[in-house]
Protein backbone atom coordinates (compact mmCIF):
# COMPACT_ATOMS: atom_id res chain seq x y z
CA UNK A 1 0.00 0.00 0.00
CA UNK A 2 2.61 2.61 0.75
CA UNK A 3 4.02 2.22 -2.28
CA UNK A 4 1.19 2.65 -4.23
CA UNK A 5 0.54 5.36 -2.50
CA UNK A 6 4.20 6.85 -3.34
CA UNK A 7 3.94 5.75 -7.49
CA UNK A 8 0.39 7.89 -6.96
CA UNK A 9 1.87 10.95 -5.93
CA UNK A 10 4.82 10.42 -8.77
CA UNK A 11 2.28 10.31 -11.57
CA UNK A 12 0.77 13.14 -10.10
CA UNK A 13 3.73 15.06 -10.16
CA UNK A 14 4.13 14.62 -13.64
CA UNK A 15 7.31 13.76 -14.41
CA UNK A 16 7.50 14.14 -17.98
CA UNK A 17 6.91 17.60 -18.04
CA UNK A 18 9.86 18.61 -15.51
CA UNK A 19 12.47 18.67 -18.16
CA UNK A 20 10.57 21.77 -19.33
CA UNK A 21 11.69 23.45 -15.73
CA UNK A 22 15.08 22.36 -16.32
CA UNK A 23 15.44 23.82 -20.03
CA UNK A 24 14.58 26.87 -18.95
CA UNK A 25 17.05 27.19 -16.29
CA UNK A 26 19.68 25.76 -17.98
CA UNK A 27 19.33 28.46 -20.57
CA UNK A 28 19.20 31.20 -18.58
CA UNK A 29 22.83 30.04 -16.38
CA UNK A 30 24.44 29.30 -19.31
CA UNK A 31 23.50 32.41 -21.25
CA UNK A 32 24.82 33.87 -17.32
CA UNK A 33 27.88 32.36 -17.29
CA UNK A 34 28.62 33.75 -20.32
CA UNK A 35 28.80 37.51 -18.87
CA UNK A 36 29.47 36.47 -15.01
CA UNK A 37 31.25 34.38 -12.64
CA UNK A 38 28.58 32.00 -11.87
CA UNK A 39 27.32 31.27 -8.46
CA UNK A 40 26.65 27.49 -8.24
CA UNK A 41 24.42 27.48 -5.07
CA UNK A 42 21.95 30.15 -6.24
CA UNK A 43 21.80 28.18 -9.91
CA UNK A 44 21.19 24.98 -8.45
CA UNK A 45 18.74 26.86 -5.96
CA UNK A 46 16.96 28.44 -9.05
CA UNK A 47 17.06 25.02 -10.28
CA UNK A 48 15.02 23.67 -7.39
CA UNK A 49 12.40 26.18 -6.77
CA UNK A 50 11.54 25.98 -10.72
CA UNK A 51 11.01 22.31 -10.45
CA UNK A 52 8.81 22.69 -7.09
CA UNK A 53 6.88 25.56 -8.59
CA UNK A 54 6.08 23.04 -11.71
CA UNK A 55 4.92 20.23 -9.49
CA UNK A 56 2.79 22.39 -7.68
CA UNK A 57 1.07 23.77 -10.57
CA UNK A 58 0.87 19.48 -11.67
CA UNK A 59 -0.75 19.00 -8.45
CA UNK A 60 -2.97 21.96 -8.68
CA UNK A 61 -4.12 20.93 -12.27
CA UNK A 62 -4.92 17.27 -10.82
CA UNK A 63 -7.07 18.51 -8.42
CA UNK A 64 -8.57 21.38 -9.93
CA UNK A 65 -9.86 19.57 -12.78
CA UNK A 66 -11.08 16.65 -10.39
CA UNK A 67 -12.94 19.16 -8.53
CA UNK A 68 -14.59 21.21 -11.23
CA UNK A 69 -15.38 17.60 -13.06
CA UNK A 70 -13.30 18.17 -16.29
CA UNK A 71 -11.65 15.35 -15.10
CA UNK A 72 -14.03 12.49 -15.87
CA UNK A 73 -14.29 8.94 -17.68
CA UNK A 74 -14.65 10.33 -21.27
CA UNK A 75 -11.21 12.44 -20.72
CA UNK A 76 -7.88 11.05 -22.85
CA UNK A 77 -4.50 10.67 -21.07
CA UNK A 78 -3.22 8.79 -18.52
CA UNK A 79 -5.63 8.55 -14.94
CA UNK A 80 -5.18 11.55 -12.58
CA UNK A 81 -5.07 10.70 -9.49
CA UNK A 82 -7.84 12.38 -7.47
CA UNK A 83 -10.17 12.01 -9.47
CA UNK A 84 -9.26 8.48 -9.62
CA UNK A 85 -9.49 8.16 -5.78
CA UNK A 86 -5.99 7.24 -5.84
CA UNK A 87 -5.30 10.66 -3.64
CA UNK A 88 -8.03 11.97 -1.93
CA UNK A 89 -8.98 15.94 -2.23
CA UNK A 90 -8.11 16.61 1.10
CA UNK A 91 -4.49 15.16 1.22
CA UNK A 92 -4.05 16.90 -2.61
CA UNK A 93 -5.38 19.97 -0.69
CA UNK A 94 -2.32 19.58 1.86
CA UNK A 95 0.12 18.84 -0.71
CA UNK A 96 -0.88 22.06 -2.48
CA UNK A 97 -0.17 24.42 0.72
CA UNK A 98 3.39 22.03 1.63
CA UNK A 99 4.30 22.84 -1.95
CA UNK A 100 3.56 26.67 -1.77
CA UNK A 101 5.36 26.72 1.46
CA UNK A 102 8.68 25.33 -0.14
CA UNK A 103 8.94 27.04 -3.25
CA UNK A 104 8.35 30.11 -0.88
CA UNK A 105 10.93 29.61 1.68
CA UNK A 106 13.39 27.70 -1.05
CA UNK A 107 12.39 31.06 -2.96
CA UNK A 108 13.25 33.59 -0.12
CA UNK A 109 16.41 31.92 0.58
CA UNK A 110 17.15 32.06 -2.95
CA UNK A 111 16.63 35.85 -2.87
CA UNK A 112 18.19 36.05 0.31
CA UNK A 113 21.64 34.89 -1.24
CA UNK A 114 21.47 36.33 -4.52
CA UNK A 115 20.45 40.18 -3.64
CA UNK A 116 21.99 40.40 0.07
CA UNK A 117 22.34 44.19 -0.43
CA UNK A 118 19.33 45.16 -2.02
CA UNK A 119 16.23 44.88 -0.54
CA UNK A 120 13.89 46.83 -3.50
CA UNK A 121 15.79 43.77 -6.01
CA UNK A 122 14.76 41.06 -3.29
CA UNK A 123 11.09 42.50 -2.44
CA UNK A 124 10.51 42.31 -6.04
CA UNK A 125 11.85 39.22 -7.51
CA UNK A 126 9.32 38.32 -3.90
CA UNK A 127 6.80 39.66 -5.35
CA UNK A 128 7.46 37.67 -8.90
CA UNK A 129 7.32 34.50 -6.83
CA UNK A 130 4.44 35.46 -4.38
CA UNK A 131 2.43 35.66 -8.20
CA UNK A 132 3.88 32.51 -9.66
CA UNK A 133 2.62 30.34 -7.22
CA UNK A 134 -0.69 31.94 -7.51
CA UNK A 135 -1.08 31.58 -10.75
CA UNK A 136 0.18 28.08 -10.53
CA UNK A 137 -2.40 27.07 -8.26
CA UNK A 138 -5.63 29.40 -9.54
CA UNK A 139 -4.94 28.14 -13.21
CA UNK A 140 -7.50 25.66 -12.21
CA UNK A 141 -8.02 25.64 -8.64
CA UNK A 142 -11.06 27.96 -7.45
CA UNK A 143 -13.60 29.97 -8.83
CA UNK A 144 -13.12 31.18 -12.66
CA UNK A 145 -10.04 29.50 -12.57
CA UNK A 146 -8.11 31.14 -16.03
CA UNK A 147 -7.21 27.72 -17.49
CA UNK A 148 -10.43 26.91 -18.16
CA UNK A 149 -10.98 30.38 -20.31
CA UNK A 150 -7.87 29.76 -22.23
CA UNK A 151 -5.85 31.59 -20.55
CA UNK A 152 -3.40 29.36 -19.67
CA UNK A 153 -1.28 29.46 -22.54
CA UNK A 154 -0.14 33.05 -21.57
CA UNK A 155 0.90 31.93 -18.15
CA UNK A 156 3.25 28.97 -19.52
CA UNK A 157 4.78 31.30 -21.82
CA UNK A 158 5.51 34.23 -18.89
CA UNK A 159 6.34 32.09 -16.44
CA UNK A 160 8.32 29.53 -17.66
CA UNK A 161 9.50 31.25 -20.47
CA UNK A 162 10.25 34.84 -19.96
CA UNK A 163 10.80 34.74 -16.20
CA UNK A 164 12.39 31.34 -15.85
CA UNK A 165 14.93 32.54 -18.38
CA UNK A 166 15.66 36.02 -18.15
CA UNK A 167 14.93 35.96 -14.24
CA UNK A 168 17.57 33.31 -14.04
CA UNK A 169 20.37 35.06 -16.01
CA UNK A 170 19.31 38.88 -14.01
CA UNK A 171 19.42 36.53 -10.97
CA UNK A 172 22.89 35.73 -11.67
CA UNK A 173 24.29 39.09 -13.30
CA UNK A 174 22.26 41.99 -11.69
CA UNK A 175 21.84 42.68 -15.22
CA UNK A 176 19.04 42.61 -18.37
CA UNK A 177 20.34 42.26 -21.53
CA UNK A 178 16.68 42.81 -23.66
CA UNK A 179 18.40 39.96 -26.60
CA UNK A 180 17.71 37.67 -23.54
CA UNK A 181 14.61 37.73 -24.17
CA UNK A 182 14.40 36.30 -27.15
CA UNK A 183 15.68 32.67 -26.23
CA UNK A 184 13.36 33.11 -23.34
CA UNK A 185 10.28 33.32 -25.95
CA UNK A 186 11.76 30.63 -27.63
CA UNK A 187 11.40 28.27 -24.08
CA UNK A 188 8.08 30.06 -23.71
CA UNK A 189 6.92 28.95 -27.02
CA UNK A 190 8.06 25.40 -26.38
CA UNK A 191 6.27 25.42 -23.03
CA UNK A 192 3.05 26.41 -24.73
CA UNK A 193 3.60 23.68 -27.25
CA UNK A 194 3.50 20.99 -24.07
CA UNK A 195 0.53 22.33 -22.64
CA UNK A 196 -1.00 22.63 -26.25
CA UNK A 197 -0.32 19.02 -27.15
CA UNK A 198 -2.24 18.14 -24.17
CA UNK A 199 -5.07 20.22 -24.74
CA UNK A 200 -5.52 19.17 -28.02
CA UNK A 201 -5.72 15.43 -26.79
CA UNK A 202 -8.57 16.34 -24.24
CA UNK A 203 -10.41 18.35 -26.64
CA UNK A 204 -12.93 16.42 -26.64
CA UNK A 205 -13.35 15.75 -23.04
CA UNK A 206 -12.72 19.45 -21.95
CA UNK A 207 -15.60 21.08 -24.42
CA UNK A 208 -18.04 18.52 -22.70
CA UNK A 209 -16.94 19.81 -19.04
CA UNK A 210 -16.83 23.67 -20.46
CA UNK A 211 -13.13 24.18 -20.14
CA UNK A 212 -12.31 26.61 -23.34
CA UNK A 213 -8.68 25.81 -24.04
CA UNK A 214 -7.51 27.61 -26.89
CA UNK A 215 -8.01 23.77 -29.28
CA UNK A 216 -11.73 24.19 -28.04
CA UNK A 217 -12.09 27.29 -28.84
CA UNK A 218 -10.51 27.16 -32.46
CA UNK A 219 -11.23 23.70 -33.23
CA UNK A 220 -8.50 21.11 -33.67
CA UNK A 221 -7.27 21.95 -37.28
CA UNK A 222 -6.30 25.31 -36.25
CA UNK A 223 -4.81 23.93 -33.15
CA UNK A 224 -2.75 22.47 -35.39
CA UNK A 225 -1.84 25.28 -37.42
CA UNK A 226 -1.43 27.59 -34.01
CA UNK A 227 0.86 24.52 -33.16
CA UNK A 228 3.21 24.87 -36.23
CA UNK A 229 3.51 28.54 -35.77
CA UNK A 230 4.74 28.86 -31.93
CA UNK A 231 7.40 26.40 -32.97
CA UNK A 232 9.15 27.90 -36.08
CA UNK A 233 8.78 31.20 -34.16
CA UNK A 234 10.56 29.69 -31.30
CA UNK A 235 13.36 28.32 -33.94
CA UNK A 236 13.38 31.64 -35.71
CA UNK A 237 13.49 33.98 -32.27
CA UNK A 238 16.55 31.85 -31.25
CA UNK A 239 18.24 31.95 -34.66
CA UNK A 240 17.86 36.06 -34.40
CA UNK A 241 19.52 35.69 -31.11
CA UNK A 242 22.26 34.06 -32.33
CA UNK A 243 23.19 36.26 -35.23
CA UNK A 244 22.88 39.49 -33.12
CA UNK A 245 26.01 38.20 -31.82
CA UNK A 246 27.40 35.74 -34.21
CA UNK A 247 30.84 34.08 -33.55
CA UNK A 248 30.89 30.48 -34.61
CA UNK A 249 28.90 28.23 -36.47
CA UNK A 250 28.36 25.59 -33.68
CA UNK A 251 26.04 28.57 -31.96
CA UNK A 252 23.24 27.05 -34.66
CA UNK A 253 23.82 23.78 -34.12
CA UNK A 254 20.41 23.47 -32.56
CA UNK A 255 18.89 23.97 -35.73
CA UNK A 256 19.46 20.17 -36.24
CA UNK A 257 16.94 19.39 -34.00
CA UNK A 258 14.44 20.77 -35.89
CA UNK A 259 12.79 17.06 -36.91
CA UNK A 260 12.18 16.79 -33.22
CA UNK A 261 9.82 19.48 -33.27
CA UNK A 262 8.95 18.71 -37.19
CA UNK A 263 8.01 15.30 -35.84
CA UNK A 264 5.81 16.71 -32.98
CA UNK A 265 3.70 18.72 -35.42
CA UNK A 266 3.01 16.44 -37.54
CA UNK A 267 1.47 14.39 -35.14
CA UNK A 268 -0.16 17.11 -33.99
CA UNK A 269 -1.93 17.42 -37.02
CA UNK A 270 -2.62 13.96 -37.63
CA UNK A 271 -3.58 12.28 -34.39
CA UNK A 272 -6.17 12.27 -31.75
CA UNK A 273 -7.18 11.85 -28.45
CA UNK A 274 -4.83 8.94 -26.76
CA UNK A 275 -2.85 9.08 -29.93
CA UNK A 276 -1.59 12.30 -29.37
CA UNK A 277 -0.06 11.31 -25.51
CA UNK A 278 3.31 10.00 -25.95
CA UNK A 279 3.78 13.29 -28.06
CA UNK A 280 3.12 15.60 -24.94
CA UNK A 281 6.47 13.63 -23.69
CA UNK A 282 7.81 13.63 -26.74
CA UNK A 283 7.34 17.10 -27.30
CA UNK A 284 9.17 17.67 -23.98
CA UNK A 285 12.33 15.83 -24.07
CA UNK A 286 13.06 17.89 -27.67
CA UNK A 287 12.87 20.36 -26.22
CA UNK A 288 15.14 19.55 -23.35
CA UNK A 289 17.33 18.61 -25.95
CA UNK A 290 17.08 21.78 -28.05
CA UNK A 291 18.23 23.76 -24.93
CA UNK A 292 21.04 21.43 -24.12
CA UNK A 293 22.39 21.73 -27.57
CA UNK A 294 21.66 25.32 -27.77
CA UNK A 295 23.36 25.88 -24.45
CA UNK A 296 26.44 24.10 -25.02
CA UNK A 297 26.57 26.43 -28.61
CA UNK A 298 26.74 29.24 -26.82
CA UNK A 299 28.95 28.41 -24.20
CA UNK A 300 31.29 27.02 -26.63
CA UNK A 301 30.70 28.97 -29.52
Amino acid sequence: MPNAKIKSWIIAARLRTLPLAFSSILVGTVLAWNDTQLDFTIASLTLLTAILLQILSNFANDYGDAVSGVDSEERKGPDRMVQSGAITKKAMRTALIIFSILTLALGSYLLFLAFPDNWMLMLTFFGIGIVAIAAAIKYTVGKNPYGYAGFGDVFVFVFFGLVAVAGTYFIQTKNLDWSILLPATTLGLFSVGVLNVNNIRDIESDKAAGKFSIPVRIGKEKAGLYHSLIISIGFLVSIVFVLLDYGHAFQLAFILMGPLFLKNIRAVKSKTGNELDPYLKQMAISTLIFSVVFSVGQFFG
